[in-house]
């Protein structure tokens, strides 16, 4: 090899060295100090500092189950939820929105039915409105023996229902003082609720105004549905809270809880069947699973 080929080389090598030795230096100098953009001088106690009287700070953006496939959310992670429209903070257990209440957890769809703002499919919310965890119990016995707030899927079987017909909650979950239902909703109470019925035409074809108009979740006939209300209801069956804790009814009936208690054991529902128009008005035990529509506040 030629000498002045071999200059040029060691030449070349020495000012590569140099570089990578003058990047790491200046990587390390801007890891040591806190950072500004739009101010030369960031606050001592931030990391970093943005400034601007024009523009603001845009934070991630997703939905929900974009939201919930992050691996190993670390606490304090911001995001905007695009469905909920809120800016949503992982507190190292949940999801919560940046005020400190429950984020929401899935997209509701409304209707305005009879001049009240409904939820257009079934509560679907992991997560009382403090951020607090519901807790999803799938035991048999377990479940008979609750007197506290619970969900599960009908069977326990999400894939097949949950996503069609959401949770089924107990009585105890809906009569939490901590808020089952989102910021800005509630429960229906049982007045609500016969408020709608005689909106509709009464309750013996308000169940035909409610129900899901064609028999892809109802079994046929789904007697004199017309779904004119928008409330699109759906059969989500039911779980008793008997010592098998079965689960009965998907297809055929659609029972929603009320926010009314009948007294220390039983609370209203109300009740849609694939074989009359009627919407029906019933008590039950408080420690059946029921679907819920909330209404808005």
């Amino acid at each position: 090899m030629p000498v002045g080929f071999v200059h040029i080389f060691m030449k070349l090598l020495k000012m590569k060295l140099f570089l990578i030795f003058w990047a790491l230096q200046f990587s390390i100098s801007l890891r040591s100090q806190n950072v500004g953009i739009g101010t030369a001088n960031p606050a001592p106690s931030a990391q970093l500092e943005v400034k601007s009287t024009n523009k603001g700070f845009l934070p991630p953006r997703m939905n929900s189950a974009q939201r919930n496939a992050i691996p190993a959310p670390a606490e304090g992670l911001v995001i905007w939820n695009t469905e909920c429209k809120e800016l949503q903070v992982f507190n190292g257990t949940v999801w919560t929105n940046a005020i400190g209440g429950a984020a929401c957890n899935n997209y509701m769809p409304v209707i305005t039915s009879c001049n009240k703002v409904w939820m257009a499919t079934n509560l679907n919310v992991t997560t009382y409105r403090n951020g607090d965890t519901i807790p999803n119990i799938t035991d048999s016995l377990a479940w008979h023996n609750l007197t506290t707030g619970a969900w599960c899927w009908y069977k326990n079987d999400s894939a097949t229902y949950g996503a069609v017909y959401g949770k089924l909650y107990n009585w105890y979950a809906v009569n939490d003082p901590r808020g089952l239902a989102p910021v800005g909703w509630h429960i229906p109470t049982d007045a609500e609720w016969d408020s709608l019925a005689v909106c509709l035409g009464g309750e013996n074809i308000a169940g035909g105004a409610l129900k899901e108009s064609d028999t892809l979740h109802w079994t046929s006939p789904n007697f004199g549905a017309t779904n004119s209300s928008g409330f699109t209801a759906l059969p989500g069956g039911m779980r008793f809270n008997n010592f098998t804790s079965n689960f009965e009814y998907i297809h055929n009936y659609a029972y929603f809880w009320t926010a009314t208690s009948v007294d220390s054991l039983k609370a209203s529902y109300r009740l849609m069947h694939y074989t009359i128009a009627d919407i029906i008005s019933a008590p039950n035990p408080k420690g059946c699973a029921f679907s819920i529509r909330c209404i808005k506040d």
